[in-house]
């Protein structure tokens, strides 16, 4: 076994608990123990891309029992890019957070770490229960980062997220016990080889547990009508926690294509394409939803929370051409649109703290302080958001319509992706121009007292620029990168063969 994939999953675990013995000392060791974690699982996630890049997929059975009765990490492709996308995001999101928001509470630094433990064993986990298990416990440190620094508003926002994924959660279980009942095994791989030889009389049962299944997901990654929870989830919280959540859907839009092109895939018999009649037509009105709700948002902080959904909207309308060109597609995009979210809720926080009790609310105010700068940064973040060129979101896109020229559903992807481009520019540039543009003259003379940007805000947000303009001039690696994970996740008989040792290899 290669301890590698095991490595993602003990390395913030271990830092979580290292930290909750820590608890009592200065918020100076936990800072640094916090950032060297998140470092660590940096390295580790690119030294883990370098070992599957080559097709390779790395098995770890945890206690050394044999699959499917043993608990399996499975570290493939797909894998190790979510894991390197969620590392670099976090370290961003962390250095943020060390202007001070993480001393609202003595528990940021563990929960951070504990969330990222979440992320990287459902990322890895080659077990339907354990993915389970990990959402738990990425929930639960989820809530409690919600939470940090209190407040009513934030208080609401965190019932609704906890009651609704709750619910989500037991669904799950439902959906899990209706599988393991029919067909006796929750290990993925097992799973994807027993549906494929299951008895006609034991397809509706696993029909049905599949389709709740997509339920859940669909709650996770914020499809409609599943998404409502998540506007003033991500509005309400801190800036750096609204950026690691944005990772959060992606997570749900994994799951998706994990458990739908292995389990219900193809050759799943009776159980084959399982959510093709639902995910396209989902995506393409969750990208309409999110974009109206972006028009319509009252604050800086909520638009981009309905800009998360727009993109979940045009992530899961790449996925949903069941294509290797849309998934390919969609493995791009993901990476773009998590770090301009994430980018666009650090921004709106440092445009806030300086318009003079006005917050983020878009509506005209005061002067902001070093206008240039911020404004320039917001322009870049509208780019990359809306998806215009030269930038990696307009690639994004543009991949996205290439895949859907031989589908049937061409029009309305063309005119949905098109039409919602359209109007996030104008809901943006609305935006840019209450904010940097219609000043009230009486209130100019604030702005001199207002402190310019420091380097703890400015550095995050321009580290998350850069990966995105890392995805524009790299963009062949990417899409070569993205296209070899989507032939490997379109033929599973690789990773059945990898865990189980069945099928072709």
């Amino acid at each position: 076994m290669n301890h590698l994939v095991i490595a993602p999953v003990l390395l913030p675990l271990l830092a979580g608990i290292l930290l909750l013995l820590l608890h009592r000392q200065g918020v100076v060791p936990r800072r640094i123990m916090s950032v060297a974690a998140v470092l660590g699982q940096i390295g580790l996630a690119l030294e883990l891309l370098a070992a599957v890049g080559g097709g390779e997929i790395l098995v770890y059975a945890v206690g050394n029992w044999p699959s499917p009765f043993g608990i399996v990490l499975v570290a493939d492709r797909l894998a190790a890019w979510m894991l390197l996308v969620t590392a670099l995001l976090s370290l961003f999101a962390l250095l943020y957070a060390l202007r001070g928001i993480d001393g609202a509470g003595r528990h940021f630094h563990i929960l951070f770490q504990l969330q990222l433990f979440g992320l990287n064993g459902a990322f890895l986990t080659g077990d339907l229960f354990n993915l389970f298990v990990f959402f738990e416990v990425l929930l639960l440190a989820s809530y409690g980062l919600l939470l940090h620094g209190g407040g009513r508003q934030r208080t609401r926002a965190g019932l609704h997220f906890v009651v609704v994924n709750l619910a989500g959660s037991t669904l799950f279980l439902f959906a899990v016990g209706t599988l393991y009942g029919v067909l006796g095994t929750l290990n993925m791989a097992d799973l994807a080889v027993k549906a494929a030889a299951m008895a006609p009389e034991n397809a509706a049962p696993v029909r049905a547990a599949g389709l709740l299944l997509f339920g859940v997901f669909a709650l996770k990654a914020a499809l409609l009508p599943l998404y409502l929870w998540l506007p003033a989830a991500y509005a309400a919280t801190s800036a750096p926690v609204a950026a690691l959540f944005a990772i959060m859907t992606k997570v749900g839009a994994y799951a998706i294509l994990r458990v739908y092109t292995l389990i219900f895939g193809a050759g799943a018999g009776a159980a084959a394409n399982l959510i093709e009649p639902w995910l396209l037509p989902l995506a393409l009105l969750t990208l309409a939803a999110g974009t109206l709700g972006a028009l319509a948002a009252a604050t800086l902080r909520q638009q981009a929370a309905y800009l998360v959904v727009a993109s979940v909207g045009s992530l899961l309308t790449a996925f949903g051409l069941n294509s290797a060109a849309g998934v390919a597609a969609g493995l791009y995009y993901l990476p773009h649109t998590t770090f301009a979210a994430a980018a666009l809720f650090l921004l709106a926080d440092a445009i806030a703290v300086r318009r003079s009790g006005m917050d983020d609310r878009l509506e005209p105010g005061p002067a902001i302080a070093s206008p240039r700068l911020l404004g320039g940064l917001f322009f870049i973040c509208a780019l990359l958001m809306v998806g215009l060129p030269p930038l990696s979101g307009f690639l994004g896109k543009f991949l996205l319509l290439r895949a859907a020229l031989q589908h049937g559903a061409l029009p309305w992807v063309m005119g949905a992706v098109l039409l919602a481009g359209l109007l996030g520019m104008i809901a943006l540039a609305r935006s840019g121009s209450l904010m940097f543009y219609r000043v009230h003259p009486k209130e100019m003379a604030d702005t001199a007292e207002q402190a310019p940007p420091v380097v703890g805000e400015i550095v995050p947000i321009i580290g998350l620029l850069l990966l995105c303009l890392a995805l524009t001039i790299w963009a062949g690696a990417a899409t070569d990168f993205a296209r070899v994970t989507a032939a490997q996740l379109l033929q599973p008989s690789q990773y059945i063969h990898a865990v189980l040792g069945k099928g072709e290899p």
